[in-house]
């Protein structure tokens, strides 16, 4: 199955006189939720539904308790959860506190592995599906 890319022209926010250029952007086709992931979890393994609801769950929480007591949490080769802030600049050391801290935010870096399979990516643009 390919991956939907579609192109939209935007400006430059940091020359508003600059010419727009177009670029590529993929196109998510749906939201899958929690409880479909689930189900489609329980049809690949043994645990039935509910399990695999309660697995993502539990994984939600010592996610974010990992991340609040300041680790990162990396699943295999898969690739690894960590926090990065946005803050304001500030002088000096000594002036900084913790007042410019403007947001938190959830990165994912991806491994080894899902970097291999991305690279094995297909793509199509979607306005080439409905002309045909």
């Amino acid at each position: 199955m390919a991956i939907l890319l579609n192109k939209v022209e935007r400006g430059n926010p940091m020359n508003k006189t600059a010419p727009k250029k177009w670029y590529v952007v993929p196109r998510t086709v749906t939201q899958v939720k929690e409880n479909e992931v689930a189900k489609q979890i329980a049809d690949e393994t043994t645990l039935n539904r509910k399990e695999a609801e309660m697995a993502l769950s539990q994984f939600q929480k010592v996610l974010i308790t990992n991340l609040l007591a300041g680790n990162s949490v990396q699943l295999g080769n898969w690739g690894s959860f960590h926090l990065t802030c946005n803050s304001e600049g500030i002088e000096s050391k000594e002036k900084l506190t913790a007042v410019a801290l403007k947001g938190l935010n959830i990165r994912f870096s991806p491994g080894k592995e899902l970097k291999e399979a991305l690279a094995k990516a297909t793509f199509v643009f979607a306005e080439d599906l409905v002309k045909k």
